[in-house]
């Protein structure tokens, strides 16, 4: 692990009270969840607001680590604004939709999917639905129980993801508001997937997507296999695999930044709708001419934008 990230992974117990090694530092704490092990990268807010976020990266289910910067952008800038963040490195799905996507943009600079494939398969155990939901329920849990050592409020944290980790955020909270104890205060969605399918687009979105390079747009089929992959069956009764178009009542207020040029923005819409019609408070932003992905690019206006969101919205709850 490189020196510059300021990472240092510590043997802890799960819990860390009264524990004082690598606080102010950004380091690795191991857990356990869904019959599986995983880790949680904790960036210590410089100077404490007393609120923590737990944040997860997106990668279709089947991919994305803690080093992309969708995950270690947002917890360097977010916790240089006072704010704890737990970035999780939850359980990835087996590669068997990959294939699916296609070919990567060209001018993306992306790696063939073949290379793709072999660096993945190094990457440890994967699994399918529901092992990385019940692995954010116990990051979570395991965030409320040590929100105090890193100077947060237990009440004031939060749960938010960009893309598959949005989708994941989301199907946590279900499970946690079903389980009737402790719930986020806020859960951050950034553009992302919360039907089980492509939903179709308005006229105006519809037309907007079609300057679109195709490498860089899901289309139905794409989103099929990569559902079918997390959730071969697609039986999801309760809304923990896709939380669209389940019973929203109870969940905490939401934040969702959709990418206007990106076919899953209908979804993040009609969640929000969603979200109204069940009596939850919900703000939507469309960030102007970004296409899916962007909290990828350090520097992007959108991804700049979105970051003050999150800031804005974590430090008010």
């Amino acid at each position: 692990m490189r020196s510059s990230q300021r990472a240092c992974t510590i043997a802890l117990r799960p819990s860390l009270k009264g524990k004082a090694i690598g606080m102010t530092d950004i380091h690795d704490v191991p857990l356990k969840g869904g019959g599986f092990d995983f880790r949680v990268r904790v960036y210590p807010a410089d100077t404490p607001n007393g609120t923590l976020l737990v944040w997860l990266h997106g990668g279709a289910f089947m991919f994305g680590t803690l080093e992309m910067p969708e995950a270690d952008q947002v917890g360097r800038r977010l916790s240089a604004a006072g704010i704890t963040v737990v970035s999780v490195d939850y359980t990835l799905a087996p590669l068997d939709a990959l294939t699916a996507l296609g070919p990567p943009d060209p001018d993306a600079g992306l790696p063939s999917p073949e290379l793709m494939r072999a660096e993945m398969e190094a990457a440890g155990p994967r699994a399918r639905f529901p092992v990385a939901g019940l692995q954010i329920v116990a990051a979570f849990d395991w965030a409320v129980d040590n929100a105090r050592a890193y100077g947060a409020d237990p009440g004031r944290v939060a749960l938010g993801g960009a893309s598959a980790g949005a989708n994941l955020s989301a199907g946590a909270a279900m499970r946690l508001r079903d389980r009737g104890t402790t719930v986020p205060a806020l859960l951050a969605l950034v553009y992302p997937s919360l039907h089980d399918g492509i939903l179709p687009p308005n006229e105006e979105t519809a037309e907007l997507l079609r300057n679109i390079p195709p490498a860089r747009l899901f289309t139905p089929q794409s989103r099929a296999a990569i559902n079918r992959n997390y959730l071969p069956d697609g039986d999801d009764p309760h809304g923990y695999a896709f939380a669209g178009g389940h019973d929203l009542a109870g969940l905490p207020r939401v934040l969702i930044v959709n990418a206007e040029l990106d076919s899953l923005r209908p979804s993040g819409e009609a969640f929000a709708a969603e979200l109204a019609a069940a009596s939850v408070d919900v703000r939507v932003v469309r960030e102007r001419d970004a296409v899916h992905g962007y909290l990828n690019e350090i520097g992007h206006p959108a991804a700049e934008h979105t970051l003050m969101l999150l800031e804005a919205a974590v430090a008010e709850i």
